[in-house]
């Protein structure tokens, strides 16, 4: 019998994305699937909408908005399946999406993550910000793509049509071996949301497990369903989750040093901000940085973290190669 799939989204107020999507993702290729969508507390037309047109997804009600990591966290205690795709409301499947991603998992135990290739829901010849051909991370925390450096997008010509082990998987579209996910504690409910999934994917390699990019799998992901790009609060927390992220999973003897440098590149940031106009999200840097200085203690290891290889994790600086160099694609910062 073929492993026990369960496709699991986290809807907040996204009714309208639920019903233009949802359809697609019920007429999902494979034998053995079932589909959640776990309600963080929505004030639209979610539940009845769920309830009305979709009497064969499975609905688990949040009593409040526990974010994207506590959300998922509270509903996947209710879900048993051998794996989970943690999938965005805003993004659409293709029916033969999901076998490769399980074939992958099937054929080497080791793999506790996988993702597939992002596209552009809207410009579908090329890559999608939120994930691409699979996520990497530089010394400073900084993450990056394969297809996605910064706000540059690659269009998608075979570059990266390889299977290749890489840092972290997408949170739009993660596929995840259930036992996995428990065994490491599943997310940090601190992170609410942004860069939770890179945390995860971190401790799960920290474990020794695989995070990989599946090349034969691919959906398209529109974007901003949730918060948009140009939030200052999405900007307060991808600044104040990288530094969290550094300070949990670093090793002592290098967690000092890069962190400091850490904070000058987020000054700088701030500075561009501020010169560019954008004032509300210089402040939100500050604010990620207020945040990081009082409580980072809470989020040291409680035991010593070795230091070991790790997949997708590039030794330089993407802000020095980008702004600096100039080199604006991943194939021209990580030399193959």
């Amino acid at each position: 019998m073929s492993a026990r799939v369960a496709v699991v989204i986290l809807n907040f107020n996204t009714a309208r994305l639920l019903e233009q999507f949802l359809p697609r993702v019920l007429q999902t290729d494979y034998p053995n699937f079932e589909v959640v969508v776990a309600d963080n507390a929505s004030s639209d037309d979610s539940v009845n909408l769920c309830n009305e047109l979709f009497p064969q997804v499975r609905l688990i009600e949040i009593e409040e908005n526990l974010g994207y990591a506590g959300g998922y966290n509270h509903a996947l205690k209710q879900v048993h399946s051998d794996y989970y795709v943690l999938l965005n409301s805003d993004v659409e499947v293709p029916a033969n999406w999901l076998t490769p991603l399980v074939n992958m998992a099937e054929n080497d135990a080791r793999i506790a993550a996988a993702q597939p290739v992002i596209l552009d829901y809207y410009k579908k010849t090329h890559f999608e910000y939120a994930g691409a051909a699979g996520g990497w991370i530089d010394r400073y925390g900084y993450p990056f793509c394969r297809g996605r450096v910064f706000h540059v997008l690659e269009e998608q010509q075979g570059q990266y049509a390889n299977d290749s082990d890489i840092f972290w998987a997408s949170g739009a579209a993660m596929f995840v071996r259930a036992r996995d996910f428990h065994d490491v504690g599943g997310f940090d409910a601190h992170f609410f949301a942004h860069m939770e999934e890179i945390d995860l994917c971190w401790r799960l390699q920290l474990a020794g497990k695989r995070i990989v990019h599946c090349p034969d799998s691919a959906v398209y992901h529109m974007g901003g369903g949730t918060l948009s790009h140009q939030s200052a609060y999405k900007t307060y927390l991808n600044f104040r989750n990288g530094l969290l992220l550094l300070e949990k999973n670093l090793p002592e003897a290098q967690r000092s040093g890069i962190i400091f440098r850490r904070l000058l590149l987020d000054g700088i940031a701030a500075v561009k901000f501020f010169m560019g106009g954008k004032f509300s999200h210089a402040w939100s840097i500050w604010k990620a940085h207020r945040y990081f200085h009082k409580n980072r203690k809470r989020f040291r290891p409680e035991r010593p973290i070795e230091l070991q290889p790790l997949t997708g994790y590039y030794k330089g600086s993407i802000v020095w190669d980008f702004y600096a160099r100039g080199r604006r694609y991943f194939n021209a910062i990580v030399k193959h």
